[in-house]
């Protein structure tokens, strides 16, 4: 783990050893970023450019078959992360609860430029009743055809709650068939 980091965990109370105890990887912050989509209030959700693309294109499959989505939060820099947990623990949050909805400043998927959380009209934001939605069960059959996966389904390994809002991008190229005889 960089310097840094360490000294946003400790001053934030997040000890190495629930980090090495949850097995949660440090995510690099990703430096060039696109736009890949603009919010209803004004605000650019910026992913790196594969995942902009990709997620520009699952987004005109989903209209085409009358599924509307949309961003609700896309790349989060460490920074983000950090003011995130802060106001969490300002609030009056202990750190163990924090951490099971938000991951430690320099552990979120957010970082990379490849995460994003959804939404569809009608859906409260964040919400696990966003499972119950026609959008979810589009996703859930369509999405990896596009790179996206849901990161935290229900039990995951990294100890958050379930969030099927929550997918992210794994630029993962198709294998020719004559590739694996090779």
């Amino acid at each position: 783990m960089s310097p840094r980091l360490v000294s946003l965990c400790t001053e934030l109370g997040i000890s190495s050893q629930l980090l090495v105890t949850r097995g949660l990887c440090e995510c690099e912050e990703a430096c060039r970023l696109d736009i890949a989509e603009t919010g209803a209030d004004g605000k650019d959700h910026l992913l790196v450019p594969a995942a902009a693309s990709a997620w520009r294109d699952l987004r005109t499959a989903a209209d085409g078959d009358g599924i509307s989505l949309f961003i609700v939060s896309a790349f989060r820099s460490v920074d983000r992360q950090t003011e995130i947990v802060r106001r969490k623990l300002e609030a009056g949050a202990c750190i163990e609860d924090i951490l099971t909805v938000c991951a430690p400043p320099g552990f979120s998927e957010h970082h990379t430029g490849c995460a994003v959380d959804l939404s569809t009209p009608g859906s409260r934001a964040l919400e696990v009743a966003f499972e119950r939605t026609s959008a979810f069960a589009w996703l859930c059959a369509h999405a990896a055809e596009f790179g996206f996966h849901l990161s935290y389904p229900v039990g995951n390994p990294s100890g958050y709650q379930y969030e099927p809002w929550h997918w992210c991008f794994k630029d993962v190229q198709p294998v020719h068939p004559l590739d694996a005889v090779r």
